[in-house]
């Protein structure tokens, strides 16, 4: 075989899937949208990556690429009257945009594409894993990389931001009402849920953490053991027969902020540039991969060279989980 007929990574990728029928085709679904916490410019992530050229560098890679519509939609869905609930903030607006993602996200699925989320801020998880899990059920597994748990619930939460609570809402940890956000029903088992890369964990998360056995990784793993075995280690609690659907959800602050530092809530000793970029690739070596969240981009935060650096992490993320290898 010449140099110009070797496969491309598009194509070595779909020998390797074992769920997506269609593991040529992207689906792409950009969420310009902060409502879920108070920093303004995280919206505008997904349009900084498309201006980077994601979707150009993911059609290099021997892809097509399907595009939800109506990205202007979610700043302008955004309600006139939004008052809190409880210390819920914008609860109306949030449950809002999440539900829409879930019904994007869910049409890739159904599509047998990879189903690829660019956010925004991770409150929109609640959205992405209601639309993977419709078609998944609850035998996907969901690997969490973040600096952040979570996982807190409108009663644990201090701040109220709800970036901050995706994973309560999904794991049926908290008493849904009705009217707001009652359309999420628990759709993510709690053993199928492990997390790599947390460092800033609130006590209300903690507690939870301990009380219902969720398997995590802090970044004192990481040290103890390096990136290789925790990866290995959080695989084999979730998907040790790796014969189950992954969705992965990457929160750019699970990066050091001298490797990402344009993001909302930057905490000094995260993830390495490889280290992140060893997850992606391990994950896609998998061929369980399903879904895949990119998420907390914040353009505003920093100077430009602070954003390009940013921007250029999230898209060669992006490319890792496809199937892009060093060699």
């Amino acid at each position: 075989m010449s140099f110009t007929d070797s496969p491309s990574d598009a194509q070595l990728m779909a020998q390797r899937t074992k769920f997506l029928k269609n593991p040529q085709t992207i689906g792409v679904t950009c969420v310009p949208f902060s409502g879920g916490q108070p920093k303004g410019g995280v919206d505008d992530g997904p349009v900084e990556m498309i201006r980077f050229g994601i979707l150009d560098q993911i059609a290099g890679m021997g892809y097509e690429t399907t595009i939800s519509e109506g990205m202007d939609k979610y700043k302008t869905m955004r309600p006139a009257s939004d008052p809190p609930v409880g210390k819920l903030k914008n609860p109306r607006y949030v449950s809002m945009a999440a539900r829409r993602v879930a019904d994007q996200v869910r049409a890739h699925c159904a599509n047998g594409s990879m189903a690829l989320t660019l956010g925004g801020d991770h409150s929109i998880a609640m959205g992405t894993l209601v639309g993977s899990t419709s078609v998944y059920g609850d035998d996907l597994c969901v690997l969490w990389v973040d600096a952040h748990a979570d996982i807190n619930t409108p009663a644990t939460t201090d701040s109220g931001n709800l970036h901050g609570c995706p994973l309560s809402f999904i794991l049926g940890l908290c008493d849904q009402d009705d009217e707001l956000f009652g359309w999420i029903k628990p759709c993510v088992r709690k053993d199928s849920l492990v997390y790599i890369g947390l460092r800033d964990v609130d006590s209300g998360e903690k507690a939870i953490l301990r009380k219902h056995g969720i398997k995590a990784f802090s970044m004192h793993d990481v040290d103890r053991y390096g990136i290789g075995k925790v990866v290995e280690m959080a695989l084999d609690h979730v998907n040790p027969e790796r014969s189950r659907p992954i969705h992965m959800s990457f929160d750019v602050d699970a990066l050091d902020p001298s490797v990402a530092p344009a993001t909302g809530t930057p905490v000094r000793g995260g993830l390495t540039f490889r280290e992140g970029h060893y997850i992606c690739e391990a994950v896609a070596e998998t061929g369980c991969l399903v879904a895949l969240d990119l998420v907390e981009v914040n353009p505003a935060l920093g100077d430009p060279e602070s954003l390009r650096q940013t921007v250029a992490v999230g898209c060669s993320l992006v490319r890792c989980s496809l199937g892009e290898t060093l060699l």
